[in-house]
């Protein structure tokens, strides 16, 4: 059997071991779904069995063995592409991209091999094969270091802008302090500077909790006995007292005992309100609710406004993420929402969202007993 049919046919299996594969590519894929996992795996199959069946030149095949033929398999974006963006995205390292390639030409030659014996006549199959891969790879190489220094710089771009304002306020109040006789000019002021100080705090904040889970260390998280309703009633307290004018409401149903972080419950829960608030309609309300369930508390965080278009929900959980609303003091990094979901996980547990109508809600499943996930309380 030519070994691009042996592909096709084989292909639930290769996939398979694929997926086996992916998942030793930890700590990246210790939170993914199979179906993650997999990724593209069945497209490139397929784009390299497609190339196998069509004819070559000498020319052609000299280029794609350097990684040099451009859109060998006729798409705008292949799908090595892709996933290279994906993983990427997912946390894996550009050695464990190129450790998935090796390790599928070695599973798909070998068990070809083993199951048909193919002679000296389809040696040319193995040449074009490890040419498709090599192909394959060299894409994905090549998107998976675009995405990451794009990445980066975005980040080092939004970090310089948004500490920029923070330190201009703090080093504009410092030169007028000398010249304040008043007690209350003097208040002012010095709230003007810790406003500021705790603005960049959140900022560094959020960058060294981001860092940590790109390092695939995780959250950090600290369980002890708590009831989540008084813990985020402080929350909201202060989060009132920073957004005057702002109505926040809290509804708690049923048992809220458990086991969590109550700092870093307070972080998500501030994540959630504060996006609430400044995508939200000007003067609407914003409603957190608690709902507690035999194995589970449900914190959700509802706001009224234009309803989240389709491609801003899918990616909203993604770092370096900002809506594409108009917002309302904006000075983040996009990470909030991000660092919430983290915060989640790391609690054993997850946080969804929906967007209908005029309202979008924010929903955080959190486990009763938190369930630490390795590498959270490194």
């Amino acid at each position: 059997m030519r070994l691009g049919e042996f592909i096709l046919e084989d292909m639930e299996a290769i996939l398979v071991r694929w997926e086996a594969f992916a998942a030793t590519r930890l700590p990246a894929a210790r939170h993914m779904a199979p179906l993650e996992l997999r990724d593209h795996a069945r497209q490139i199959l397929e784009a390299v069995a497609a190339d196998l069946a069509n004819p070559q030149t000498r020319e052609a095949q000299t280029a794609k063995s350097m990684g040099l033929a451009p859109e060998v398999f006729g798409t705008p974006e292949t799908a090595a592409q892709t996933h290279a963006v994906l993983r990427a995205k997912g946390g894996f390292d550009i050695e464990q991209l190129a450790s998935e390639y090796r390790a599928l030409r070695t599973s798909v030659l070998s068990h070809w091999i083993e199951a048909c014996s193919p002679g000296p006549a389809l040696l040319d199959d193995v040449i074009r094969f490890n040419e498709a891969i090599d192909q394959a790879l060299a894409e994905s190489i090549a998107f998976f270091s675009a995405h990451v220094t794009r990445m980066r710089n975005l980040l080092i771009g939004m970090l310089s802008h948004d500490l920029r304002s923070p330190l201009q306020t703090i080093r504009m109040t410092a030169q007028l302090l000398p010249q304040l006789d008043s007690k209350d000019e003097i208040g002012r002021a010095a709230a003007r500077l810790i406003n500021s100080g705790a603005r960049m705090q959140k900022l560094l904040d959020d960058l060294v909790d981001f860092n940590r889970t790109e390092l695939g260390v995780g959250i950090r998280i600290m369980p002890t006995p708590i009831d989540l309703g008084e813990v985020c009633a402080a929350e909201l307290e202060q989060i009132r007292a920073a957004h005057p004018g702002k109505s926040v409401e809290l509804e708690c149903v049923g048992d809220c005992q458990g086991s969590w972080d109550p700092v870093r419950i307070q972080q998500l829960l501030n994540n959630l309100v504060i996006n609430a608030i400044q995508y939200g309609d000007e003067g609407g309300t914003v409603r957190v609710g608690l709902r507690g369930e035999d194995s589970e508390v449900v914190l959700t965080v509802t706001n009224s406004g234009q309803p989240v278009d389709a491609d801003t929900l899918a990616a909203i959980f993604e770092p370096l993420q900002r809506g594409r609303g108009q917002r309302k003091n904006d000075s983040g990094l996009g990470l909030g929402l991000y660092i919430a979901s983290e915060i989640a996980k790391a609690h054993g547990g997850s946080i969804a969202v929906t967007s209908e109508g005029m309202q979008t809600v924010f929903a955080a499943h959190l486990p009763r007993a938190a369930r630490p996930q390795p590498g959270s309380q490194a």
